[in-house]
């Protein structure tokens, strides 16, 4: 049997090629545009190292620009600048002026300048001794402060050679007598305000919040009774008599009239006075009564028109005057900056106060007659002990002239007004201001506290308008419209039941509040 024979592979087919994939064309890349030519003073270039140096030992160099340059100049002036600013600040130069007057004539330089003050002065000293630090002579600038140091020496040993004294002006014994009247006056009547207070507040029978109530609302009645043309010129001041059975005003003519109450019928007028009449005032006392003029002068008259006293000794135009409580004494105020006390009976000067550095204007004193207050156009008001003749307190607050000033009867409480149309209180027990009241449109001319109890506050102002305000909480009350100009002052009868005001106008004009008080008398009773 044959073997078979061995059959040959079956052949592979063959296999379809792989597809080669087609890569898009890629895109060319861009070319930059030629620059532009760069300047020969900024051109970058790169140099070899060395001549015999190859490769890699290349550096490159760079030409600076004049502008580059430039402002490495002002940077490095700046930075100068700077440190000698810190060097400035931190050295010692005097405060006061007149060592740096010194200092800079031991320098050899102009003590001043046209139109230089003490800061310019004291920062040109500084300028110049970092200029000679920096310029090298330290030498002539510590022989300068040598020459400082041992003129304080001399002049500290001269001071601890003179005895020390306090300053104070020699008083006359007038003086002296005064202050002692004054003194034995006021004592008692503060003794009597205290021990009444302390009654009122610790009696139940009492009510002082109820009484306070009814007067101002008795002070929300105020009507206008009565308008009389007082004069051909303007009215400046007005003034009630103890009683209110009087009323005298004065005018820019010179002349005083005294009217009867309350029919405002013209009673007598006095003439002695060359000059615009500036204030009147009743005394406390008796039906006298002084006035101040423009002429430097005040007079005290008698109703009738004779007159008694002339104060003469100002040396500008009077302002206000006001008595004291006890009728012995007047204080006047004036543009010479001062504000005097006078003896009525005598007539002679008492004391001459300055203390303000413009002129003075209002002056009133404390119901118990220790203690005045005095206003002027330095914008504060001064409260001086009459009894020792310190100044007691200054009332810095007003930003303008202040012309008016007034004690409350509690004898705590002052009541400033001033030009900046704010009529603010002040407590003399704290001595710090208590309440600013936003009262007018215009300057205030005048500002006085309710007479018997001071429940309510009366202003006037150049805005032709009269306010009333509470003194518990110092909201308004009232406000008496009537006048055409500008009001220029006002009074407050003892009982507070009238006001009287004079203005621009020429008018004067009585507000009431009788027929409340007439239906309530039971009830404040």
């Amino acid at each position: 049997m044959e073997n078979p024979r061995p059959q040959p592979p079956a052949p592979t087919p063959p296999m379809a090629p792989l597809p080669v994939p087609v890569h898009p064309p890629i895109a060319p890349i861009p070319v930059p545009p030629p620059r532009a030519p760069i300047p020969a003073a900024a051109s970058v270039t790169s140099t070899s190292a060395s001549a015999a140096g190859g490769g890699s030992g290349d550096e490159v160099e760079y030409e600076v620009s004049d502008d580059h340059r430039a402002a490495r100049e002002r940077h490095e002036r700046a930075v100068q600048e700077l440190l000698q600013r810190r060097r400035a600040y931190a050295m010692a130069v005097p405060t006061n002026d007149s060592a740096v007057r010194a200092r800079l004539r031991r320098l050899g330089e102009p003590i001043t300048l046209f139109g230089e003050r003490e800061m310019e002065r004291r920062d040109r000293l500084r300028a110049l001794m970092v200029r000679l630090e920096a310029d090298g002579q330290v030498d002539r600038l510590l022989r300068a402060q040598e020459d400082d140091q041992a003129a304080r020496a001399g002049e500290e040993e001269e001071e601890e050679e003179q005895i020390q004294y306090p300053f104070f002006t020699e008083g006359t014994q007038d003086l002296l007598n005064a202050r002692v009247d004054i003194a034995q006056y006021s004592l008692p009547r503060a003794k009597a305000r205290i021990e009444r207070a302390k009654r009122r507040h610790e009696d139940p029978d009492e009510d002082p919040e109820a009484e306070a109530d009814l007067v101002v609302k008795q002070a929300g009645e105020f009507v206008l009774e009565c308008s009389e043309i007082g004069d051909d010129r303007p009215l400046t001041g007005c003034s009630f008599s103890r009683d209110a059975s009087l009323l005298a005003t004065s005018s820019w003519s010179g002349l005083i009239k005294v009217w009867s109450m309350p029919q405002i019928t013209k009673v007598a007028t006095l003439k002695g006075h060359t000059e615009r009449a500036t204030d009147v005032a009743f005394s406390p006392a008796d039906d006298c009564l002084a006035t101040a003029s423009a002429d430097k002068t005040a007079k005290l008259w008698k109703p009738d028109g004779s007159l008694l006293v002339s104060f003469d000794g100002h040396l500008d135009r009077l302002a206000r005057l006001a008595f004291h409580p006890s009728g012995k004494y007047l204080g006047t105020t004036s543009f010479d900056k001062t504000w005097r006390l006078w003896d009525i009976n005598t007539g002679k000067e008492l004391l001459l106060q300055e203390g303000h550095s413009r002129s003075v204007y209002g002056v009133s004193f404390h119901p118990d007659g220790s203690l005045v207050a005095s206003c002027g156009l330095d914008a504060y008001a001064r409260v001086w002990d009459l009894r020792s003749g310190r100044l007691f307190f200054t009332l810095r607050g007003h930003v303008k002239p202040v012309l008016g000033v007034s004690f409350s009867p509690n004898g705590y409480l002052v009541a400033t007004g001033s030009e900046d149309n704010f009529c603010r209180i002040w407590d003399l027990r704290k001595r710090e201001m208590l309440y600013s009241i936003p009262a007018h449109k215009s300057l205030i001319s005048h500002v006085k506290f309710e007479p018997q109890e001071g429940y309510y506050l009366a202003t006037s102002s150049y805005d032709t308008k009269a306010a009333l305000w509470s003194a518990r909480d110092y909201k308004p009350i009232k406000s008496l419209v009537g006048h055409e100009s500008k009001v220029t002052s006002l009074d407050i009868s003892g009982d507070g039941q009238q006001i009287v005001t004079v203005a621009h106008d020429r008018t004067i004009k009585i507000w009431s509040c009788r027929s409340s008080t007439q239906d309530n008398a039971m009830e404040l009773d």
